[in-house]
C-alpha cells in the first residue's frame, strides 16, 4: 500500500515534465528496483542520485531527463528534510570556514589526476570553456583563457595572482605566452604536484594554501571556478582579500557559476558526492560583497557554453573509461555521469548560469572596450597589425588623442 502511494506520487511529479516510469522515450526512467519510489519522494535529488548510483534505475538520455525536470520546476513541488536541513545549516553556520577549506580538495580534486587528465583538455582546465568559434574542447578552453587575459590586459612583467589555480594550465599560459610572473594557489595537494611539474621552467609558483592567507601585491588577479567554494558568509572576505592584494590600478576577474536566487547551501546530492561545502552565489550575494571595494567594469554571461563543456567532458570520460575502470568502480562511473549530465541540463535550462565579472579598484579611465571575441583580441595583440598600430599613434598622426592604456 505504502509503495503504491510513493509510486503514484512519483508518477505524478514526473508526469508534469512528460516523463514516464518504464516508458519508451529516451528520457523516460526504466525502474529496476521499486525502492526508488520511496527514496526519490522522501529525499528528492539526493535519493534520485543515490538510486541511480546503485543501479535502481536507468535512462537513455540523462541530460534530457534533467532538462525536463528543471524546466518543469519539479524540485520546487517536493519538500525534503535533507534539503531543508542543508539550507538551515548553511544559514546558521559558516560551512566554508578556514578549518573546512581543504575538504573539497581532499574529496574531489584529489580524486585522481588520471581521472581528470582523461576528462579535460591538455591544459587541464576544470571550468567552463568559451566556445565562440571553437569546435574542440582544447580550442574552447584556450579561448576562455585568452578572453580572461585580454580582459585583464596582462602584459609582460606583470605580477599575476591565480586564486584557485587548479592543475596550473592558466598559470602556465600566462607565464609562457603573456610574459607574466604568476603565483597560483590551490587547496588540492594532487593539483599542486601536477601544476608544479606543468609549470616547471616558467615564471610561475604554485602554493598549497587558503585564499584568506594571501599576502603581497599584484598587478592582476583572476579566479576561475573557485568562488563556488567560498560560501555566502565569506564573499566579503574574498573580495576584501583580493582588494588588499591588488594594486590601485589593477584588475580582478572572477569566473563563477551563478544562481538565479540567493541560497545558503548547494544541492544535497552535489554536496555529499561531488563538491562538499560548496554553494552557487547569486548576483544579489556577489554585488554587495564587492561594493565599496571595487568598480564593476563588466558582467559577461555565457551559460550555454558550460553545457557544451560538460558534454565534452562526458564524451571524454565515456571514451576513456576502459583505461580508468580498474581504478574506479561502476558506482563511481554512474555517479560521475549523473554529475556531468545533470549539470549540463542545469545550464541548458538556465537554472544555473556562468558569469565572468571584471572589477577594478577605482574604474578604468577613458574609453575601454571589453573583449568578447578571442579572434579579434588576438588581432590586437599582434604588434604588427595596422589597426593596433593606429590606436597607439600619437595625436598628431591621426587627428585624435591616443587611447588610454
Amino acid at each position: 500500500m505504502q509503495a503504491n502511494i510513493f509510486n503514484r506520487s512519483l508518477e505524478k511529479l514526473l508526469g508534469a515534465a512528460s516523463i514516464t516510469l518504464d516508458g519508451k522515450k529516451p528520457w523516460d526512467i526504466r525502474v529496476h528496483d521499486p525502492r526508488l519510489y520511496r527514496k526519490a519522494i522522501l529525499q528528492g535529488n539526493l535519493g534520485l542520485g543515490e538510486s541511480y548510483m546503485d543501479g535502481w534505475w536507468d535512462c537513455d538520455d540523462l541530460e534530457e531527463l534533467f532538462y525536463r525536470l528543471l524546466t518543469a520546476d519539479v524540485e520546487r513541488r517536493l519538500f525534503t528534510f535533507c534539503g531543508a536541513a542543508g539550507s538551515l545549516a548553511g544559514a546558521l553556520f559558516n560551512l566554508q570556514r578556514p578549518s573546512r577549506a581543504f575538504t573539497v580538495g581532499k574529496r574531489h580534486y584529489d580524486a585522481g589526476n588520471n581521472l581528470f587528465k582523461a576528462m579535460l583538455d591538455p591544459l587541464m582546465m576544470y571550468s567552463c570553456a568559451y566556445w565562440n568559434g571553437a569546435t574542440s574542447l582544447e580550442k574552447a578552453q584556450e579561448n576562455k583563457l585568452r578572453l580572461v587575459f585580454d580582459k585583464l590586459g596582462i602584459k609582460p612583467g606583470m605580477k599575476v595572482l591565480d586564486i584557485g589555480c587548479g592543475w596550473g594550465g592558466a598559470a602556465k599560459l600566462a607565464a609562457e605566452e603573456y610574459g607574466a610572473e604568476v603565483v597560483g594557489i590551490t587547496i588540492s595537494k594532487e593539483q599542486v604536484l601536477y601544476a608544479e611539474e606543468l609549470c616547471r621552467g616558467y615564471n610561475a609558483q604554485i602554493r598549497f594554501m587558503d585564499y584568506r592567507n594571501l599576502e603581497g601585491t599584484y598587478d592582476r588577479i583572476y579566479s576561475i571556478g573557485m568562488l563556488e567554494h567560498v560560501g555566502h558568509k565569506n564573499y566579503r572576505t574574498f573580495f576584501e582579500t583580493a582588494r588588499r592584494c591588488l594594486k590601485p590600478d589593477g584588475r580582478l576577474l572572477v569566473q563563477t557559476i551563478g544562481g538565479n536566487e540567493p541560497a545558503s547551501c548547494t544541492d544535497p546530492w552535489i554536496s555529499r558526492y561531488i563538491f562538499p561545502n560548496s554553494m552557487i552565489p547569486s548576483a544579489s550575494q556577489i554585488a554587495p560583497a564587492f561594493e565599496g571595494r571595487f568598480v564593476l567594469e563588466d558582467w559577461h554571461v555565457f551559460s550555454f557554453d558550460y553545457t557544451l563543456t560538460l558534454r565534452a567532458w562526458h564524451r571524454n570520460i565515456t571514451h576513456r573509461w576502459p583505461e580508468l575502470k580498474n581504478a574506479y568502480d561502476n558506482r563511481f562511473y554512474r555517479m560521475w555521469r549523473y554529475y556531468l549530465l545533470s549539470c549540463a541540463a542545469g545550464f541548458r535550462a538556465r537554472s544555473i548560469q556562468l558569469w565572468q565579472v571584471l572589477l577594478t579598484p577605482t574604474g578604468i579611465r577613458g574609453e575601454y572596450r571589453v573583449p568578447r571575441d578571442p579572434a579579434v583580441t588576438e588581432m590586437f595583440r599582434d604588434r604588427g597589425n595596422d589597426l593596433a598600430r593606429l590606436l597607439r599613434m600619437p595625436e598628431q598622426e591621426h587627428g585624435r588623442p591616443p587611447e588610454s592604456p
